[in-house]
């Protein structure tokens, strides 16, 4: 598969051959991660250059990354175990990823549908450090009884 190449070709009255120059190309790049094992081709790398096909992507990225935090919020309500750590990995996670959409996809999305996107990333924050604190409140009285309770 190595030595293979490809060319994409336009069925018209003649055959014209298009060189691309990637570092001149102003688009949204995607890396596909080809999990599926079949004969074609393996794209390595994608440019998206339609702004309306970049919006509905990253729209749908965005969306479907918000339903995983949201999701473990509902799941770790529901829980039993209560557990620190993983909670400050996933704030940090959610942190980190509010800096993605605010500085690598505003230019591509407008500046309302970021802003909103950030007020939601922003009260999804909030909820993780309420449940942080609720959580280190119940630590520290936990704390408190057992220093209480020893005497000699």
């Amino acid at each position: 598969m190595a030595n293979n190449y490809y060319y994409v070709v336009r069925k018209s009255n003649h055959y014209d051959k298009v060189i691309i120059d990637y570092s001149k190309l102003m688009g949204f790049d995607v890396t596909p991660k080809n999990n599926i094992d079949y004969g074609g081709i393996i794209v390595n790398r994608l440019v998206i250059i339609k702004k309306c096909f970049i919006e509905k992507i990253l729209k749908k990225k965005i969306k479907r990354k918000l339903e995983v935090y949201l999701q473990f919020i509902i799941d770790y309500i529901d829980s039993e175990e209560e557990s620190g750590g993983t909670l400050n990995e996933v704030l940090s996670d959610l942190t980190r990823y509010k800096d993605i959409v605010n500085y690598r996809y505003r230019k591509y999305l407008g500046n309302r549908y970021i802003d909103l996107l950030l007020r939601k990333i922003n009260l999804l924050e909030h909820e993780f450090k309420v449940k942080l604190y609720e959580l280190s409140l119940k630590q520290n009285t936990l704390g408190e009884n057992n220093l209480g309770s020893k005497s000699r």
